[in-house]
C-alpha cells in the first residue's frame, strides 16, 4: 500500500527565526532607522524586536559578515559607516553586471514592462525616497530577470543592498530623477529592439555615471 501524501495537508513553511531579525535588522540600516556608527547591542535589539537573544546574536553575526555592522571595541558593535570607496568599488562591479544583463536580455528578445519606467517616473515627482528606490530597484531587477542568468541575478542583490543604503543616507543630492529615468528608459529600447551592444554600452555607462554621482554625494557630507 502507498503512502497518503495526497492525503496530507501541506505545512507551509515559517521564516526561520534568525532570518526574519536579519531582514528586519538590515531594512532599518538601509532605510537609516539604524544610522551609521550607532551603538547596538543584543539586548537592546531584542527587546525592541521582541525575540530573545540568541537569533539577534545570530543575526549580527551575518550583519557582520556582510559590512553592515562593525566592532565598536569595548563598546560592542555599532552600523557600519557608509564608505565611498566602498561604493565607488560596488558600482564598478554591479555596472559590469548591468551591462551583461543587458546585453543578454537583448539577445533574449523580450519586451520589458513599460509601467515599470512610468512607476518610477512618477515616483520621482513624488519625491518619497523609498518609492524611488523601490522603482530603481524593480527596475533593474526585471532586467536582471530577463536576461535568463540567474547568477547575475544572485550576484547583484548583495551588492544593492549596500546601493540601498547609501541612496537613502544622499538621495535628496543625487541626480535629477528624471535624467536617471531617461537614462533607464534608454536602455529599456535598446533591450526592445534587440540591440545588445548598445543595451550593454548605456547599461554599463548608467551604472558608472550613478556610482560617481552617488559616491560624490558621500564624500560631500563625510
Amino acid at each position: 500500500m502507498g503512502e497518503p501524501v495526497g492525503l496530507l495537508n501541506q505545512i507551509e513553511a515559517l521564516p526561520d527565526l534568525t532570518d526574519q531579525v536579519y531582514e528586519r535588522l538590515l531594512e532599518a540600516i538601509c532605510t537609516a532607522q539604524l544610522t551609521p556608527e550607532m551603538r547596538v547591542t543584543q539586548q537592546g535589539l531584542a527587546e525592541s524586536l521582541n525575540v530573545s537573544r540568541q537569533p539577534v546574536l545570530q543575526a549580527l553575526r551575518l550583519l557582520r559578515k556582510d559590512g553592515f555592522v562593525v566592532d565598536a571595541g569595548r563598546r560592542g558593535l555599532m552600523i557600519a559607516p557608509i564608505n565611498p570607496d566602498v561604493i565607488r568599488q560596488t558600482y564598478q562591479v554591479r555596472s559590469v553586471l548591468d551591462g551583461l544583463a543587458a546585453r543578454e536580455a537583448a539577445k533574449q528578445g523580450v519586451t520589458l514592462d513599460f509601467g515599470l519606467i512610468s512607476e518610477g517616473r512618477q515616483a520621482g515627482q513624488g519625491g518619497k525616497i523609498s518609492a524611488l528606490i523601490k522603482a530603481d530597484l524593480r527596475f533593474h531587477q526585471s532586467i536582471y530577470q530577463a536576461s535568463g542568468n540567474t547568477m547575475i541575478r544572485d550576484a547583484a542583490e548583495f551588492h544593492w543592498q549596500h546601493i540601498r543604503r547609501a541612496m537613502g543616507a544622499v538621495v535628496a543630492q543625487l541626480s535629477d530623477p528624471d535624467v536617471i529615468w531617461d537614462e533607464h528608459e534608454a536602455i529599456f529600447l535598446a533591450i526592445k529592439v534587440g540591440d545588445s551592444v548598445l543595451a550593454e554600452r548605456l547599461a554599463r555607462a548608467h551604472g558608472e555615471s550613478a556610482g560617481d554621482s552617488l559616491a560624490n554625494a558621500l564624500d560631500r557630507i563625510s
